[in-house]
């Protein structure tokens, strides 16, 4: 069930370097290696100029990736933007300390008081957050729409609309949108089109190839994977660079050397390790499907998520991160269920090389667009790098807790 596109069938040229090298080498140009293998880590706040022609040489090409002032950038910081530019095909990237100020701060960057947003019900909790509190108090309106409406988007959208905001595969039940008809409908009437592209990864979706604008990541999962940095980007295309950048810059937002140096090393084993991941989670997933307890899988690679047609086109791969549906006659105690899981731990994120597990009773609380249609708990896992058979063995003893068996 796997997807069978591989990266190679992507719109680059044969003669192109293929995914695997662009992830070992991207962002280690010669001017921030300096002849070793890694970018250093640049620490700085102040840069100093030994004369007034250098100083205004900076001012005027301070957006241009030259040392200006620490909030700008350093060579750390311009190595990993290129990386993320260059493996997501925008044209720029802007850091951010988390995932969720990536979102915020991208979202800001295009709009104003008075205008009206699209945003997707199936949205990361903090971005719904976000729109109801901050964005409503700064008289911006947000309206929640289904994430498979696909063209139908256009009855939604209004002389005010200046956004449409998506995120594929959904949080927590994952359903994968039509970008690219809701991108040509929200391009047509003049809005700007932001995806929530951290399940992807920057390897397994071409955002900019399907009408989106701003492709925004939570580099603290897949991108640092390893659970130890928060940051966040959002890269752009040509006509929405600017604004972005210089916006961000405003605000503030600037990321930790260190921190983007992890995300550099992580970066360069992206590729092997959303392979394992995904051949992990397909493996699990299969073994879900047969289990009578399971009332239903959602995963994209699964003819039963909701948008898997979208998946099957657009997507390049998986990765570790699904969810299931427990038959409610077989949900005795899901507490106990959680309680024991040796491998699987709780947690709220994701991305990293450890298996994560967590419950939600109610998904249609969560939802003000679309209806929730099954009664048993909702169960997402993200699939580590453990041996998925030992993984296996967990859920095993975990479904009979579930049932009151154990």
């Amino acid at each position: 069930m796997s997807n069978p596109k591989s990266p190679e069938q992507s719109s680059e040229s044969n003669n192109a370097p293929k995914q695997d090298t662009k992830i070992v080498n991207a962002g280690r140009s010669d001017k921030w290696t300096n002849g070793v293998v890694n970018p250093a880590v640049q620490r700085a706040s102040t840069v100093v100029f030994d004369s007034v022609k250098q100083m205004k040489h900076a001012t005027a090409n301070k957006a241009n990736q030259v040392l200006f002032y620490g909030r700008r950038g350093t060579s750390t910081s311009f190595a990993f933007s290129d990386a993320m530019t260059e493996l997501e095909g925008g044209v720029g990237c802007a850091l951010y300390p988390s995932g969720t100020a990536a979102i915020t701060n991208a979202i800001l960057a295009f709009v104003k008081t008075g205008d009206h947003i699209l945003m997707v019900d199936t949205a990361y909790e903090p971005t719904r957050s976000f729109c109801d509190n901050i964005l409503a108090k700064m008289g911006v309106e947000t309206t929640y729409y289904d994430p498979v409406i696909g063209a139908d988007i256009e009855s939604l959208i209004r002389e005010n609309t200046s956004l449409v905001f998506l995120e594929a595969p959904g949080s927590l039940t994952m359903e994968v949108q039509d970008i690219p008809a809701i991108s040509e409908v929200a391009h047509r009437h003049g809005c700007s089109v932001l995806l929530d592209n951290t399940w992807a990864s920057p390897i397994n979706l071409k955002p900019f190839e399907l009408g989106v604008d701003v492709s925004i990541q939570a580099a603290t999962k897949y991108v640092v994977g390893h659970s130890d940095v928060m940051l966040g980007t959002a890269t752009a295309n040509e006509a929405h660079w600017p604004q972005l950048r210089e916006s961000s810059y405003t605000m503030g937002q600037c990321t930790s050397p260190d921190d983007l140096y992890l995300a550099l090393r992580g970066i360069r084993t992206l590729g092997v390790r959303m392979k394992q991941h995904e051949q992990s989670a397909l493996k699990i997933a299969r073994w879900l499907s047969e289990r009578e307890e399971v009332e239903t899988i959602f995963h994209p690679a699964f003819p039963s998520c909701p948008g898997h047609e979208q998946f099957k086109r657009d997507f390049l791969g998986s990765n570790g991160l699904f969810s299931f549906v427990v038959k409610p006659e077989f949900a005795k105690d899901v507490t106990a269920f959680l309680d024991g899981m040796h491998h699987f731990k709780m947690g709220y994120s994701w991305g990293g090389f450890e298996s994560l597990i967590l419950a939600v009773q109610n998904v249609g609380a969560m939802r003000t667009a679309t209806d929730w249609q099954y009664q048993g708990p909702l169960v997402r896992l993200h699939v580590g790098l453990e041996d998925v058979d030992d993984l296996i063995e967990d859920l095993a003893k975990g479904f009979e807790r579930l049932a009151g068996k154990a």
